[in-house]
């Protein structure tokens, strides 16, 4: 196994995300992460990221510093940023009995967050912002929902 952790600070830009995506799909696949874990990792990872730049930063200028590794059998991602404090595992969960064609647009992704990971674990930042923890094991069974 190749011992990759990553740490990078990517700006907080739509047209950044494929760096955030590219960086997870390093990681977990230098740790030998079988494909659905990977894919659920990016997801996972994407929505949060995109969660940031369009709700936290809302346009502004700002950073996201990301850490990707592995903690004995679990990757761990973590999003930090300065945006204004929000805490995404308070987010109740989508009302899954309205058919999607009649549900406003958006807010599936802490949904998806949830789906795609075992654990969600938000804290503010020292100093102001975010930091968001995302923890998904190597190797998982059936997740129930």
């Amino acid at each position: 196994m190749v011992e990759v952790r990553r740490r990078v600070t990517i700006p907080a830009e739509l047209d950044r995300l494929a760096e955030i995506r590219a960086v997870v799909r390093d990681v977990a696949r230098g740790y030998e992460a079988p494909a659905d874990c990977i894919d659920d990792l990016v997801q996972a990872v994407d929505e949060a990221a995109t969660n940031i730049i369009v709700h936290g930063y809302r346009g502004a200028e700002g950073t996201i510093e990301l850490t990707a590794e592995l903690v004995s059998d679990d990757f761990v991602i973590t999003l930090a940023d300065t945006a204004p404090a929000y805490d995404p595992t308070t987010v109740p969960p989508p009302d899954l009995t309205v058919p999607p064609a009649q549900r406003r647009p958006g807010g599936m992704g802490v949904h998806l967050m949830r789906l795609a990971t075992d654990s969600l674990v938000h804290r503010p930042r020292p100093g102001g912002g975010n930091i968001l923890t995302l923890t998904r094991a190597r190797a998982r069974g059936f997740k129930e929902v």
